[in-house]
């Protein structure tokens, strides 16, 4: 343990799974940072999809991780393990993690740290790791988005479409998404050509009529059911699709033969299994790639709320309501 640093700290644990009443204030050791490792006082962690699946009990921390729950933090670094050169004690960052985020104290891998961005909070910052490598590696690495091609992105009011929208509108990409009434003019705002009611709009027919008929390049869908036959129709020819929650469900019956003759890619992907050499590449892409934008105020987060660490279970609650508009964050 660093000098000065307490022996306990507070943190929220799961109880057993269930709702987000399952989510407890408690007491653990202090974690010490194992080589390649850094040890971070929390300023702020960030709420994100996968936190509630794993209080559900269907998304377990990997073998050898804690089962504190948060996959992303910010603040500053109070202790450095073997072998790590590029940050020093006293560095502010933001950090994806394994798990652990719901605490006063996290570590994380060196490498899967980020400066926090200049003009930026540092509580803010904890609203960019796992949002931002989400949205890079799904939408610019493994679906190829390139220059001059199209986007929709489902559940824009979110932390990943909010994200989704001001990165592929900085690099100046066509964007769609699909939200709720009241969040279209703000989503519009941030810079999609259109935000689609879902619950009073078709996207598919939205889509067909906006693009001439093409359909757009590629769709980053956190949705799945009903939404994959539509997102098929909805696809240009040689489009992509990516999959990275199912909030309707997974199992689908649906009709292939779009599939061969437009030549589309379905493809979906996971962050937390990856190895730690992808998840720093993809943190070395985002930080030549995107820091400079969030300096210059072309690409900012949008923070719905802040609460205290204690207030875990709200913050579930306001994230699974789905009326939000952007992330959510934990203060210790």
């Amino acid at each position: 343990m660093g000098v000065g640093l307490p022996e306990r700290m507070a943190c929220v644990e799961i109880s057993e799974p269930g709702g987000p009443e399952v989510l407890k204030p408690a007491m653990r050791a202090t974690p010490s940072p194992a080589a390649g490792e850094v040890l971070i006082r929390v300023a702020a962690a960030g709420i994100n999809g996968p936190d509630v699946y794993q209080r559900r009990g269907f998304y377990p921390a990997p073998p050898g991780v804690t089962d504190i729950p948060g996959l992303e933090v910010s603040g500053t670094i109070v202790a450095v393990g073997g072998g790590v050169a590029d940050w020093q004690v006293g560095d502010r960052c933001c950090a994806l993690a394994p798990g652990g985020g719901y605490a006063e104290y996290c570590t994380a891998p060196a490498v899967q740290c980020l400066p926090v961005p200049e003009g930026i909070e540092v509580t803010e910052a904890a609203a960019l790791p796992e949002t931002f490598m989400t949205v890079w590696s799904n939408i610019f690495q493994r679906a190829r988005l390139a220059p001059g091609e199209s986007l929709l992105v489902h559940g824009g009011g979110g932390g990943i479409g909010t994200t989704a929208i001001q990165v592929a509108g900085a690099l100046g990409h066509r964007v769609f998404t699909t939200c709720s009434a009241a969040q279209t003019a703000e989503l519009e705002r941030l810079g999609a050509a259109r935000a689609i009611d879902f619950a009073h709009e078709d996207f598919a027919v939205v889509i067909r009529e906006a693009t001439g008929g093409k359909g757009v390049d590629v769709i980053l869908d956190i949705v799945g059911g009903d939404y994959i036959a539509r997102n098929i129709a909805s696809l240009a020819r040689d489009g992509r699709m990516v999959s990275i929650a199912f909030l309707k469900g997974s199992k689908v019956e649906i009709d292939l033969m779009p599939v061969m003759l437009k030549r589309l890619t379905l493809t979906g992907s996971t962050l937390r299994v990856q190895s730690l050499e992808r998840k720093a590449a993809i943190a070395a892409e985002l930080r030549e790639r995107i820091w400079p934008l969030i300096a210059t105020g072309k690409i900012r987060p949008v923070i719905h709320a802040k609460l205290p660490l204690s207030e875990a279970a709200e913050g579930h609650r306001i994230l699974q309501r789905a009326t939000h508009l952007g992330k959510i964050l934990l203060l210790p």
